[in-house]
């Protein structure tokens, strides 16, 4: 519930939209019953042959409410739908804000096709909150009670029998089916994340089910799913229409109650004649606003359900950022990185990446992280990048603590070549101004050029993720970007790793004429060229076991010159 009660804050942000539908709901369902009454008693008039002025003025009256009512009725929906259409762009904008800071750590525990579930589906179902929760039952109270009120000046006995139709129609009959309903909205909503996990599932690994013949076996997966998912749906719809028929028969029996015990009355001469048929037509119509009210319920599930899967991901406690506020000092020179005694794991895993490590990168070094896989090394820098969050120890970054520095400031600062870097559809120009929006053509054909991408135009079209291009492009273009943005860390994850040994050499002396200076962080496999380095950093499960510049490894005769002569062997 306290997720909706943010949805109602945030909806109230267009109070003035929802006021007037609210009022134009109103005028259009009172000028609706008062059409119906003046019509019965025009029709009971007529019959008692009055003066002709008297039809005339009750013609014009009718016909005067029936414009009035398709006016409201206008403003009712203008004024609702387009409150509906911002509250909805107000929520996916609130929505995305909260998002967009969770990100990495987000795919950390939920998958993209459930987050594109609640994303897609969560908030076109709040469309219904507005529409079908918040706003008809203010304007049928409203309604009602002036209705009932005017019946009881005639018959306070038609007046009740209307009484406890309202009664019936928007208390009892709706909560006969919340409960079935509660069920059903918590089955659909689950179907629902699970057929889009299992579509996205399918449209990432098509390449790959094709390759190992297991295509027809997921395919029938999805299409089960997609069963499952209907008959959900149907379900639920089935249940909507047996509410609104039930809420229908009710209606329907109380207006026949008023005829009834309208005709008993005037029998009895309690009640004059002329006022029968414009009470009856008043029950008729009066429960026109309550039609909607039969799902009332259903349409209160599912906005509670939605909302609360929207703000169980962006409220998360597992996955929230604790971002400080602060910019880094001195951006104009290269930083020095300590790490004292950090300890990281991820979500769910039992065994601590990083366990116990404390490190110093000085300003204007080049240090190397080398060792197997699985090591810590890219967890390492992602820390460092403030992508992951410690959960002991401290990072300083110019001796000022990263938990108090805004990640923007960090990744302004960096220049960054990770293992899987993202090409957006578009052209290489596109992809290349990410760097910097005020870059020239020359400068952008001299970086591709120095990584032996000048063959390329920069209005040549990429793919979406880079598809067209070779897995050697798609890092050179990354390793591009990098040379353009201005920044004095230089972070670098196997930047070479899909590249042949003389292009690899030619783009680190590139990478090493510019980074000059500046402090760079390099993780690599390859143990070709570290003579450049500083200080090389040998990890293994976490933890540093050697560390020093290559000579003083290489005398040593441990770890790293095994793993030098085991390179060696192997070329």
């Amino acid at each position: 519930m306290r997720s909706l009660q943010k949805i109602i804050k945030l909806m109230l942000l267009e109070k003035k939209d929802i006021l007037l539908a609210i009022i134009c709901g109103f005028v259009a369902g009172i000028s609706s019953v008062a059409l119906f009454a003046a019509s019965g008693y025009l029709i009971s008039k007529a019959a008692l042959t009055p003066p002709f002025y008297t039809l005339i003025i009750l013609t014009s009256a009718v016909k005067l409410l029936g414009l009035i009512k398709a006016g409201a009725k206008y403003g009712e929906r203008l004024y609702s739908h387009r409150a509906t259409f911002t509250i909805l762009s107000n929520l996916r904008i609130t929505f995305f804000e909260k998002l967009e800071p969770l990100v990495p750590h987000l795919f950390r525990k939920y998958t993209s096709g459930d987050l594109l579930a609640r994303i897609v589906g969560d908030v076109e179902s709040l469309q219904n909150f507005f529409l079908r929760v918040f706003y008809p039952p203010i304007v049928l109270l409203l309604v009602f009670i002036s209705t009932v009120f005017f019946a009881s000046f005639y018959s306070a006995a038609i007046a009740v029998i209307m009484l406890v139709g309202f009664l019936l129609t928007t208390i009892a009959i709706p909560a006969l089916f919340y409960l079935r309903q509660a069920k059903l909205s918590g089955k659909v909503k689950q179907e629902r994340g699970a057929l889009s996990i299992e579509v996205t599932e399918f449209m990432y690994g098509f390449r790959d089910l094709k390759l190992f013949q297991q295509l027809q076996t997921k395919e029938t997966q999805l299409l089960e799913q997609s069963e499952t998912y209907l008959k959900q749906q149907k379900q639920e719809n089935i249940n909507k229409a047996y509410s609104q028929s039930v809420n229908g028969f009710i209606t329907s029996i109380v207006s026949w109650f008023v005829l009834a015990v309208g005709a008993y009355l005037v029998a009895n001469g309690e009640l004059d004649g002329i006022f029968l048929a414009m009470l009856v037509m008043i029950s008729l119509t009066v429960f026109e606003p309550a039609a909607p009210m039969a799902v009332f319920p259903i349409y209160m599930e599912e906005s509670k359900s939605a909302a609360t899967r929207l703000y169980d991901v962006a409220e998360d406690p597992d996955i929230q950022a604790d971002d400080g506020k602060m910019p880094i000092e001195l951006l104009d020179r290269a930083p020095e990185i300590s790490l004292q005694q950090i300890s990281f794991s991820y979500m769910g895993d039992w065994r601590a990446t990083i366990p116990d490590l404390s490190l110093t990168i000085p300003a204007g070094s080049k240090t190397a992280l080398i060792g197997a896989s699985g090591s810590g090394k890219s967890t390492l820098l992602q820390l460092i990048l403030k992508m992951q969050q410690v959960q002991v120890g401290e990072i300083h970054w110019n001796n000022q603590s990263l938990a108090t520095i805004d990640a923007a400031s960090i990744w302004q600062q960096t220049k960054v070549v990770l293992q899987e870097n993202h090409l957006f559809y578009g052209t290489i120009r596109d992809n290349l101004l990410l760097a910097d929006n005020q870059l020239d053509d020359q400068q952008m054909e001299k970086a591709l050029a120095e990584v032996n991408l000048g063959h390329l135009a920069l209005d040549a079209n990429v793919s979406e993720n880079g598809e067209n291009l070779s897995g050697g492009e798609k890092q050179r273009l990354a390793i591009a970007r990098a040379l353009l943005k201005k920044g004095n860390l230089w972070i670098l994850d196997e930047p070479t790793s899909s590249l042949d040994a003389q292009t690899e050499q030619m783009i680190y002396q590139h990478i090493f004429e510019q980074v000059d200076g500046d402090t760079l962080l390099l993780v690599s496999h390859r143990l070709y060229g570290l003579e450049k380095m500083d200080q090389i950093i040998v990890m293994d499960h976490g933890n540093i076991v050697e560390s020093g510049s290559y000579y003083e490894l290489m005398e040593k005769r441990g770890y790293f010159y095994q793993m030098k002569i085991l390179e060696r062997s192997l070329l």
